[in-house]
């Protein structure tokens, strides 16, 4: 893989994330991605030579903006639909025009706004099906992924302490040896 084009593709191949992305634009709420580590674990996985299919999801991370709507019982209704249509898959729905309050920021302007915000470059990172077909919204680009480099965020840079935590909790280096650390000190 060399580009969001690349990845792109590589979700459209693989049959799980199509699944994933055709039950969310069905029933999920208009505009809305899914992010985090469901495209950077598979891509993880792809470049590591391990089947992308066999890693249970731990979660799907269903991120969309919406100011008119921002409030978690809204956000558990989408859950619950999309839980209806696929009780099979773990759905985790976030409007991100309300997460800025939890996260002490500014109020994002939209999802892609939203992932500046989140932890790592690599993370930062989310997909849905649009008019052509996959769509990748990778607001610091796809090269971290790709790489396999766990960089903080220009949010995190003041912070390392919380994607050092990310990377310790969540057995990353384990379970893709070959990433590299950058910009967060020494790693765990």
């Amino acid at each position: 893989m060399r580009d969001a084009v690349d990845i792109a593709d590589f979700i459209a191949r693989n049959p799980r994330m199509m699944r994933c992305l055709a039950v969310l634009a069905a029933h999920g709420p208009a505009g809305a991605w899914i992010g985090a580590g469901f495209v950077r674990n598979a891509v993880w996985d792809h470049l590591s030579g391990k089947d992308t299919e066999a890693t249970p999801l731990a979660d799907l991370d269903v991120v969309f903006h919406d100011p008119a709507i921002a409030t978690a019982e809204h956000d558990a209704g989408i859950e619950a639909a999309l839980s209806t249509a696929a009780p099979d898959l773990p759905w985790s729905v976030h409007n991100q025009a309300r997460m800025h309050e939890r996260n002490g920021h500014r109020p994002y302007r939209n999802v892609d706004d939203a992932l500046t915000h989140w932890p790592e470059t690599a993370t930062a990172i989310a997909a849905r099906l649009g008019p052509q077909g996959v769509e990748i919204l990778a607001p610091f680009g796809v090269e971290d992924v790709l790489e396999m480099i766990i960089r903080p965020t220009p949010a995190f840079r003041t912070k390392p302490e919380i994607p050092l935590a990310r990377l310790e909790a969540k057995g990353w280096l384990t379970r893709w040896p070959r990433l590299r650390v950058v910009g967060l000190g020494a790693s765990p």
